[in-house]
């Protein structure tokens, strides 16, 4: 199977004037794994129609063409996703398999660490627009503006149209790119805090004995 890199100039990615790049084998397949520093437990996916099935295209690469698991939207074609990860993430690249014909989103608008987004919050201008093409198999992919999209802790995706259906349906998507855990400083003052300083402790029973006394 090949894959194709899709990335355009300016903010929107479109694939008449794009830069392809063809990647063979399983190897490509091990490209993405952001999935597993997904905060999958706060996953927020608007306009859904069942709650919770939004978080269920993030996969495996090889789950990928798993037809059970999807999102379809609900009151119309829109669909917005926001994504925490545990870290911060360098994105790359993204993958969407989505529905059959017509279904299938045909625009795709990202947003960086505006955690919580609402459909009037993505009415801003996005931080990068792609103008889709159909992909049943995850042979297409769309490639960011990686200085914009480094240091992300959340990302936002709406789907904000599909090719002229009701609803839009999604089976998968894949990100591509580098994690770094997040830091630990807080956690260190909590633990730092949470065991007191035994000379602290020595101090005070000095002073207790001393009262003791007199």
């Amino acid at each position: 199977m090949s894959g194709h890199s899709h990335g355009g100039g300016g903010g929107h990615g479109s694939c008449a004037d794009d830069e392809h790049s063809h990647d063979d084998g399983p190897e490509r397949g091990m490209q993405f794994t952001l999935f597993t520093k997904i905060d999958k437990d706060n996953v927020e996916c608007l306009n859904e129609v069942d709650d919770g099935s939004g978080k269920l295209v993030f996969k495996p690469w090889n789950e990928r063409l798993n037809k059970e698991k999807f999102v379809e939207s609900d009151a119309d074609e829109e669909l917005l996703f926001n994504i925490p990860f545990t870290g911060h993430v360098k994105l790359k690249g993204i993958v969407v398999i989505g529905g059959e014909e017509d279904y299938h989103p045909s625009q795709m608008r990202l947003f960086k660490n505006r955690p919580h987004m609402t459909f009037d919050d993505a009415r801003a201008e996005p931080d990068q627009v792609f103008e889709m093409q159909r992909d049943s198999t995850g042979d297409l992919e769309y490639s960011t503006k990686i200085a914009r999209f480094s240091g992300v802790h959340t990302l936002s995706i709406h789907f904000s149209k599909n090719f002229g259906e009701d609803s839009t349906k999604i089976y998968y998507i894949g990100l591509r790119g580098e994690f770094s855990p997040a830091p630990r400083q807080e956690v260190l003052l909590v633990s730092y805090e949470a065991f007191p300083n035994p000379a602290d402790h020595k101090h005070s029973l000095q002073d207790q004995a001393r009262h003791e006394i007199q």
